[in-house]
């Protein structure tokens, strides 16, 4: 080998270790955090309470298709997208 292929070998190592930290500190993280909301809201159930992104704290009245609707106070619903939701609150019992 010549000096020159080697050094494109050193270069080439180099990137698939970057490449590798990137997505061992990235996009497995993001990854694992996105599965873990998908089966939350998978498994969500009328009656639970959750806190949607914007921090709105509700309790699921009603579920259809892409559409959560929760119960913000006695007389008042609102409709969200299942993706709004950030997650369940646990109960303290």
């Amino acid at each position: 080998m010549d000096g020159q292929t080697s050094s494109w070998v050193g270069i080439a190592i180099y990137f698939g270790i970057f490449v590798l930290i990137f997505y061992l500190l990235i996009i497995a993280p993001r990854k694992k955090q996105e599965k873990k909301h998908n089966e939350l809201m998978e498994n969500l159930k009328r009656g639970e309470k959750v806190v949607t992104i914007g921090g709105i704290h509700g309790e699921v009245a009603r579920i259809k298709d892409d559409i959560i609707v929760l119960k913000v106070g006695e007389n008042t619903e609102i409709s969200f997208i299942r993706k709004a939701i950030a997650y369940k609150v646990m109960r303290d019992d």
